[in-house]
């Protein structure tokens, strides 16, 4: 397969699998927030954010180093399989001591003695997510392999939560359901991996190479998680579980919306390390540029029909007793194009190359002003005040991350037609903002409005022929034409 068509095939893969990870919650949220309501959602989304920072702490970084240093050496098994074994070896070890945090905080910290059992069950993640490798498949670039075990696992998932799932009562039913639907998958990879390197003991590890780089991964996996979950646990702190349940539904719908637009970058990662280890700068710049475009063209446009359509998005998926989360998750829509566009100058450019400082200090940046603004917004607003925060946080990562970046990709940026995206993104909204009067319900309103602002948006892209536009139509009428 040429290089060309194994990166269009990783992109499809990841596509599908960002699909299954949007569709999951769209078929078992509206169930599961009409079982177990505002709190009851609340208290699994509180959890959930309380393990992962034990998730990230017996990870240490090694998610993210892990693909670059194991693409690295990706031709080579014997250097592949010693690699993989001093990284998986480092995780075992965070891994218990990561438990044995847990299990004091468990014993003497009065928040979470209410629900210890949801906290021991979510609580399988950080084994699962440790097993499981996924930074050798990445870097293998196996995305066929990852997305169909991750559809399997999410399958047997939602057909689980239809069956134990009744009650209000059932919430840590539900939080097990949910490690199940993205972890549980792990086992497989760690079975499967004796297909890429060796299973048995080599000798003669050195673990003094990846301490240094793995704990600037650290630092930085640390301050992203602190400001990515640190709005649902100080939320379940100050305000209790029924503000986090309004902060979780309208944060789940954002969360699917930034799968679709860091998709790219996802796949991205390996080809970029792969093109800067041998100095393929030309590929390397020509990828970013397009990454970015990409990401533009997409966020955009969701970020203004979510922020429009927000009501019928959040009833939809919730129910009508989710009515605190709709201005929670207007203010959360910006963050779409923030994340984006640090997804793409951090993970894929400033990685690759080397320079994963820069991304530490701008996710340090971004988490100091996220707990001082939470701080502050969280006793005043409640989930408003977390959303806020977040955005400015998320704003403030990207804002830091241009400016180290500036005389790379300033290039980039300046070649990214934005007039044209907001001719079609006024297309879009003129073409859909009285569907909401015509008061068809939630379902019909999304539909209709839906089809009106994406089609107008995209039928003006094509007529005043934006770059990404351009450059994908001539992809698809050459192959056209080669048919012929």
């Amino acid at each position: 397969m040429s290089e060309k068509k194994s990166l269009k095939v990783n992109f499809i893969m990841n596509a599908i699998l960002t699909m299954s990870a949007f569709l999951f919650p769209l078929i078992s949220f509206p169930y599961v927030s009409r079982i177990l309501l505002p709190e009851g959602t609340g208290k699994v989304s509180f959890a959930t954010s309380l393990i992962s920072y034990f998730v990230m702490f017996a990870q240490l970084g090694i998610p993210t180093y892990g693909v670059r240093a194991c693409a690295r050496v990706r031709d080579d098994k014997h250097l592949l399989s010693k690699t993989a074994h001093e990284l998986l070896i480092i995780n075992l070890v965070m891994t218990v001591v990561s438990y044995a945090v847990l299990a004091l905080a468990l014993i003497f910290v009065p928040r979470l003695q209410e629900d210890r059992l949801l906290y021991i069950v979510v609580s399988m993640n950080i084994f699962f997510t440790t097993i499981g490798m996924e930074w050798l498949y990445k870097a293998l670039e196996q995305y066929t392999y990852i997305t169909l075990r991750s559809i399997i696992f999410k399958a047997i998932s939602l057909v689980a939560m239809f069956l134990l799932v009744h009650e209000k009562e059932d919430y840590v039913m539900y939080g097990g359901i949910t490690i199940v639907a993205s972890s549980a998958s792990f086992l497989l990879n760690f079975v499967h991996a004796r297909k890429y390197i060796l299973m048995r003991p080599m000798g003669g590890y050195d673990f003094k190479p990846h301490l240094k780089a793995v704990m600037v991964f650290f630092a930085m996996s640390c301050a992203s998680t602190i400001y990515t979950h640190l709005d649902t646990v100080m939320l379940g702190f100050i305000d209790g579980d029924v503000a986090v349940g309004y902060y979780n539904a309208a944060v789940r719908i954002k969360n699917i919306l930034v799968s679709i637009v860091t998709s790219l970058g996802t796949v991205l990662l390996p080809r970029a390390s792969y093109y800067v280890e041998h100095k393929l700068w030309g590929q390397f710049r020509d990828i970013s540029r397009k990454a970015l475009n990409f990401v533009f063209v997409a966020a955009s446009s969701m970020m203004v029909y979510f922020i429009m359509f927000a009501q019928d998005g959040i009833f939809l998926l919730s129910g009508e007793e989710y009515a605190g989360s709709i201005l929670p998750m207007r203010l959360a829509m910006p963050t779409l194009l923030f994340i984006g566009v640090s997804n793409i100058l951090g993970i894929q450019i400033l990685v690759p190359m080397g320079k994963e400082t820069y991304v530490l200090w701008s996710i340090i940046a971004g988490a100091a002003v996220d707990l001082v603004l939470n701080i502050v917004l969280i006793p005043l607003f409640g989930a408003s005040g977390a959303a806020a925060a977040n955005m400015i946080a998320e704003a403030t990562v990207m804002a830091v991350q241009i400016v180290m970046l500036r005389k790379e990709i300033m290039p980039s940026l300046k070649k990214i037609q934005y007039w044209k995206m907001l001719l079609a993104l006024a297309a879009g909204v003129a073409a859909s903002f009285w569907v909401d009067g015509l008061g068809l319900g939630s379902f019909l309103s999304l539909l209709l409005s839906a089809v009106l602002f994406f089609a107008a948006y995209g039928v003006t892209l094509l007529i005043t022929r934006e770059q990404l536009v351009r450059e994908v139509l001539g992809q698809i009428l050459g192959k056209l034409k080669r048919k012929k």
